[in-house]
């Protein structure tokens, strides 16, 4: 089997632990089975609103190219930059890669969010084909004028793991996002204040970098609602720390606003952990039926209500654990993904 190469252009460090860009690793490491190889480059500057570092950074990475090069823009990267992109699309073979689109973005005001809307549906206009990571995603671009004949959905895969040693009562709860409003963090401080009388504490996983008045103001949260003892800020984890993370807890928590898959959820549910989410955006599909339970974004009575119905109903954890673990046998790995990554890229031609 000759070997076809790609590109993969991302915003910033790709190493970085965050579910884009170890999605965009997990498809590049897998890919190589399938005839491709991807090589993925980092674009300096700044993201999603690009500044005249990423600019040029696109510009330059874009011109250096051979002519017929397979090329795959990440979203991040390219949502503000569709003029750049126009200036190559004629002879390069390009492909977007969206996670989400930019003006789904929780807490931007209605112009950012309609000027993100604006310039990413001009600049998928730019590519040839769209490879999203949900099936919601894919509905969602049909409103940014990209017909359903030019996506390919390729959902995450999860890494097999044994079974987390899950036990009643579950007092160890988990969460693993960024630091960052979307992520919603500070609704769950809200909803644990109100179970304080529980024997419960939780552990936050997730860069603190990316917002600092973000962190400060759930770190603030914690003090006046006496919870420093109980909730712990961790930062990122390895994924040897992470995995060991997920296997000593007995519930999984993501108060999200909005994801545009949710990969942390399956990474829950292929360890057999109950899951408490909310229905915003892809979550509402990511999150099996009965293997825990989904609230509306942004509401944390309702969290509250279903993390008390968790912790102290027997029969209510054990029915939603062992439909986890039913869930956790119907999850594709990341072999499959990476295949179903490689034949949407056979659909746009052979690379030289």
């Amino acid at each position: 089997m000759r070997t076809r190469r790609a590109l993969l252009l991302v915003a910033g460090n790709p190493e970085q632990y965050t579910g884009g860009y170890l999605y965009d690793a997990r498809i590049a490491a897998g890919i190589a089975e399938f005839g491709w190889q991807i090589e993925i480059i980092g674009l300096a500057g700044r993201f999603p609103e690009a500044d005249q570092t990423a600019r040029r950074a696109m510009d330059q990475t874009l011109a250096a190219v051979p002519d017929r090069s397979l090329v795959v823009i990440d979203g991040l990267a390219l949502g503000d930059l569709g003029e750049i992109v126009a200036r190559h699309r004629e002879r390069l073979r390009l492909v977007a890669l969206v996670h989400h689109p930019l003006a789904d973005e929780y807490g931007l005001d209605l112009s950012r969010a309609a000027a993100f809307r604006e310039r990413e549906t001009a600049a998928l206009a730019q590519v040839e084909q769209v490879i999203v990571t949900s099936h919601f995603t894919a509905r969602r671009l049909q409103d940014y004028g990209v017909a359903p004949s030019r996506i390919d959905v390729v959902l995450p895969g999860v890494e097999p793991a044994a079974p987390a040693a899950a036990q009643w009562p579950p007092g160890r709860l988990l969460c693993v996002a960024t630091l960052i409003p979307r992520k919603g963090q500070a609704i769950l401080v809200e909803a644990l204040a109100e179970l304080a009388e529980l024997d419960w504490h939780c552990d936050c996983i997730g860069a603190l970098d990316r917002d600092p008045a973000y962190v400060a103001a759930v770190q603030q949260a914690m003090v006046n609602h006496g919870l420093t003892e109980r909730i712990r800020l961790l930062g990122p984890m390895s994924p040897s720390a992470l995995g060991a993370a997920y296997h000593d807890s007995d519930l999984f928590v993501l108060p999200s606003f909005y994801e545009g898959y949710g990969m942390v959820v399956t990474e829950a549910l292929a360890r057999g952990l109950p899951v408490v989410t909310t229905t915003g955006g892809a979550l509402g599909d990511t999150l099996p039926a009965d293997a825990g339970a989904a609230v509306p974004p942004g509401d944390a009575a309702a969290l509250a209500g279903v993390l008390r119905t968790l912790l102290t109903d027997h029969r209510h954890y054990d029915r939603a654990r062992q439909a986890a673990l039913v869930a956790r046998n119907t999850l594709d790995d990341w072999r499959l993904a990476s295949q179903r990554f490689a034949r949407a890229l056979d659909r746009s031609g052979t690379a030289p």
